[in-house]
C-alpha cells in the first residue's frame, strides 16, 4: 500500500487536452483527491483550475469552459488574419483570447498563493534554454507561458525573460511530482504516448514525429527512474481519432465532447480494476 502524498500530472497537448477532463472526473468519482498539481501546456491550463478547486466540482467547470465560445476563441482568428500576423510577427494568434479565459477563470489578480492546493507548471526559457517551473506569483502570467505554443502564440515575458510552451521541455512531467514529494502520482496524459509512430511520409510529419520521439523518451526515462516508493498510474484516452494529427487540428474543437466522455469511460474502468482507493478517501 502506497501512502503519501497524491500527485495529479497533467501533460500536453493543445485541443487534446479535453480528455483530461474525462480522467478527472473518473478520478474524482473513483475518491481521489490531489495532495498537488503539476502541469505543462494545456495541463497548466486544466491543472491550475483543479488546483483552485480540487473536487468534483470543477470537471463541471472545465466541461463548461472547453465548450465556450470563449474556448473556441482562443484559436479562433480567420485563416486570413492569421496569415497577416505571422507575416508581420512569429506568431499566428493573439494571446488575449487565452488570457481573457484564464482571467474570467481564475481571476484577474491571482496568484499561487490564493491556491487551494500546491500547483507548478512547466515552461521553456528561451534566453536560458532551460526548463523553468513555476509555482509563485502571478498565476494567470506562468500559465500563459506554459502554454505559449511557438508559431501559434507569442513568447510569454516575464521579469524580463522570455518563455514558451513547457511541452518542449517536459511534457508530462512526472520526475517533479516525484522531486516535491507525491508518492502516488495519477498521469493525465492526452492520447499520444498509447500509439505507435509511424514513418513520416508528409513534410509536416517530419517535426511531429521527431517532437514526439523527444516526449516519449522523456517520459520513459522518467517512469523507469521512479523510486521504490513511489506508484504511478497513466490513465488511458479512450483511443483517437484519424483527425488529431492533422495540421489544423490543433484548433478543431468539435470533438470535445466526444474525448471527455470517452476518456472518462476508459479510466473510470481502468481506476477500478487496477487502484485501490486511498484510506479515508
Amino acid at each position: 500500500m502506497v501512502s503519501g502524498p497524491v500527485a495529479f500530472v497533467l501533460g500536453g497537448g493543445g485541443v487534446l487536452g479535453a480528455v483530461e477532463v474525462g480522467m478527472l472526473r473518473a478520478l474524482f468519482r473513483a475518491g481521489f483527491r490531489p495532495d498537488m498539481v503539476v502541469g505543462t501546456s494545456i495541463g497548466a491550463v486544466n491543472g491550475a483550475l483543479v488546483a483552485a478547486d480540487p473536487s468534483e466540482a470543477v470537471t463541471d467547470r472545465l466541461v463548461r469552459l472547453w465548450t465556450s465560445p470563449e474556448a473556441a476563441a482562443v484559436y479562433g482568428d480567420s485563416l486570413g488574419r492569421q496569415m497577416r500576423r505571422f507575416a508581420a510577427r512569429t506568431h499566428l494568434h493573439s494571446p488575449r483570447p487565452l488570457r481573457r479565459l484564464l482571467e474570467s477563470e481564475l481571476g484577474e489578480d491571482v496568484s499561487f498563493a490564493d491556491l487551494k492546493i500546491p500547483f507548478r507548471c512547466c515552461a521553456a526559457s528561451i534566453e536560458r534554454a532551460a526548463e523553468h517551473w513555476f509555482d509563485s506569483g502571478p498565476l494567470v502570467d506562468a500559465v500563459l507561458a506554459s502554454s505559449a505554443v511557438p508559431g501559434l502564440l507569442p513568447p510569454a515575458e516575464i521579469g524580463g525573460e522570455h518563455y514558451v510552451d513547457g511541452g518542449i521541455v517536459n511534457s508530462i512531467p512526472i520526475g517533479e511530482a516525484v522531486r516535491t514529494g507525491a508518492k502516488l502520482i495519477f498521469v493525465l496524459q492526452v492520447g499520444r504516448v498509447e500509439r505507435q509512430l509511424a514513418v513520416p511520409r508528409r513534410p509536416w510529419e517530419v517535426a511531429q514525429v521527431a517532437f514526439e520521439i523527444a516526449r516519449r523518451h522523456r517520459f520513459a526515462r522518467e517512469l523507469a527512474a521512479l523510486p521504490d516508493d513511489v506508484r504511478v498510474h497513466v490513465l488511458p484516452s479512450g483511443g483517437g481519432d484519424g483527425r488529431d494529427d492533422s495540421p489544423w487540428a490543433y484548433r478543431d474543437m468539435a470533438m470535445v465532447g466526444r474525448r471527455i466522455s470517452r476518456a472518462y469511460t476508459a479510466s473510470r474502468r481502468y481506476l477500478s480494476a487496477n487502484v485501490n482507493p486511498l484510506p479515508g478517501q
